[in-house]
């Protein structure tokens, strides 16, 4: 029986997204990934632009709210509060908290926002990759 992943964020549009596409991409053999927002927005298209670079499609997702997850529950609640929010998720047999650079907050050059995503991108795969890739 696959274990159950829920990754919160501020608006389910960047990094959320990336590590749900990710941990299901990757890893979808044992993990249920799923992700939500606690005021969320719409897929961030350079995430989505991102994630194709190392092969994960996640152009058809959705930023979804947090409020569709009360009651469920999950075994593992991943939280990335880089904003400073920090949601409680009653329902998980275990929470983890991490902080990922948020590359939504990236300006400058169009180059140096792609690498701001590039590096976000890089921190939330090798971290799934450590935390969930152990067997």
């Amino acid at each position: 029986m696959k274990q159950k992943v829920l990754f919160i964020g501020t608006n389910n549009a960047a990094r959320t997204q990336m590590a749900e596409g990710y941990l299901r991409a990757r890893y979808g053999d044992r993990y249920e990934a799923c992700s939500a927002g606690i005021a969320p927005t719409a897929l961030d298209p350079l995430a989505a632009r991102m994630m194709g670079e190392i092969g994960v499609d996640i152009s058809k997702q959705r930023a979804k709210d947090l409020a569709l997850f009360d009651g469920k529950e999950m075994d593992y609640v991943v939280v990335l509060c880089a904003g400073g929010v920090c949601p409680m998720f009653p329902w998980a047999k275990e929470t983890i908290h991490v902080d990922f650079p948020d590359p939504g907050r990236a300006t400058g050059t169009p180059d140096k926002v792609m690498a701001a995503y590039r590096r976000s991108r890089d921190a939330v795969t090798a971290w799934l990759d450590g935390r969930f890739g152990v067997k």
